[in-house]
């Protein structure tokens, strides 16, 4: 498969966010927040995103300019109703104001409210770290659900993604996991190509583990598996209730309210080591239990252990030089979206 540029790719999809009316500062940043989630491996998260942002742009469900509105603030917090703003563009702007404070307080956090999809979290673990800041980020669609409860059938909770930067002296430590065993996208993905999970990681509307995502998309709808699954799915379940506290608990806002569509509740925290023992004294620490993970013998037969964030990282140095290999389907279903908009299509 052909690679492309990870600028080329950024401009494709600057132009066709803005040809379907996104201001041009906003489009970029989205833009440049999917192409790094194919940079880093996380497909389902990066450009194959984009048709349905422009879809949404297209039914007025995504707002295409704006500002958000601060409903509270603190000293080192902040609540904003994000008025359907794309969730890229919001989160990156709430890095900033929560790094902003936690260079002020030592921490900072701010909620979001009524944001659009945010796309994959991973990019923005990233961006902390790279200015030597530890962040954690999660996220909640409190107008979809598709996750049941450990010991349940009825679906309540979306995947609920929690991610984490975490500094050390070298590559920092990327965290991206879900309080569920798969994603609302990859098994989307795998039921359009009529294949199966690796594992049973969803369950029919009986309560039967499968690995057959079509149970998710026929009637009585299946749902996906909390992490854990059905040993030990307790452990999911608990994560998926305090990504539900930190986002639509601490937002105000959340599935108590009426539904509003796609979209997403936002929990950004960035934390300074400076204000706390030190980031000297942090990355001592972070490399410790780097070097020892490193180090700990595997078990027979697997390879040495591999820490958060390690392939990613490989991936967009790798894909950074060489240019990004998409996977198949993206280009394909951007192409009506370039011929509708006037946009020259990637070959």
């Amino acid at each position: 498969m052909p690679r492309y540029s990870p600028g080329v790719l950024v401009a494709y999809g600057r132009e066709l966010l803005m040809r379907a009316g996104m201001r041009d500062d906003i489009a970029s940043d989205v833009a440049s927040v999917l192409v790094d989630g194919d940079l880093m491996g996380h497909t389902t998260h990066g450009l194959a995103q984009l048709p349905g942002y422009l879809n949404e742009l297209a039914q007025r469900a995504m707002a295409a300019a704006g500002e958000p509105e601060v409903t509270s603030a603190r000293a080192a917090i902040q609540v904003w109703d994000g008025r359907r703003l794309p969730g890229p563009w919001l989160t990156l702007r709430a890095l900033d104001a929560a790094i902003s404070m936690a260079s002020q307080c030592g921490s900072g956090t701010v909620v979001i409210r009524r944001s659009h999809h945010i796309a994959a979290l991973v990019a923005y673990a990233k961006r902390a770290t790279d200015r030597r800041m530890m962040a954690i980020i999660q996220c909640s669609d409190p107008s979809t659900h598709s996750v049941a409860p450990f010991g349940a059938i009825t679906s309540v909770f979306t995947p609920n993604p929690l991610a984490a930067g975490i500094p050390t002296s070298g590559d920092p430590i990327l965290l991206d996991v879900s309080a569920s065993y798969t994603t609302n996208g990859m098994t989307a993905r795998l039921h359009k190509a009529g294949e199966l999970l690796p594992h049973p990681w969803i369950q029919d509307a009986q309560g039967h583990p499968t690995r057959d995502p079509a149970v998710l998309f026929s009637e009585p709808r299946g749902t996906l598996l909390p992490l854990g699954g059905l040993d030990a799915g307790h452990k999911g379940f608990a994560l998926a209730l305090l990504v539900e506290a930190l986002t639509a608990g601490l937002a105000g806002h959340g599935r108590a309210d009426p539904a509003e569509g796609w979209g997403a509740t936002v929990f950004v925290q960035a934390l300074d080591p400076a204000a706390f023992g030190g980031l000297d004294a942090f990355t001592r620490q972070t490399d410790w239990l780097v070097r020892a993970c490193h180090e700990a013998t595997p078990r027979p037969g697997d390879l040495p252990v591999r820490l958060p964030g390690e392939r990613a990282l490989a991936l967009h140095r790798k894909q950074s030089a060489e240019g990004v290999r998409l996977y198949a389907s993206i280009l394909p279903a951007l192409a009506p979206w370039a011929e509708k908009l006037g946009v020259a299509p990637l070959g």
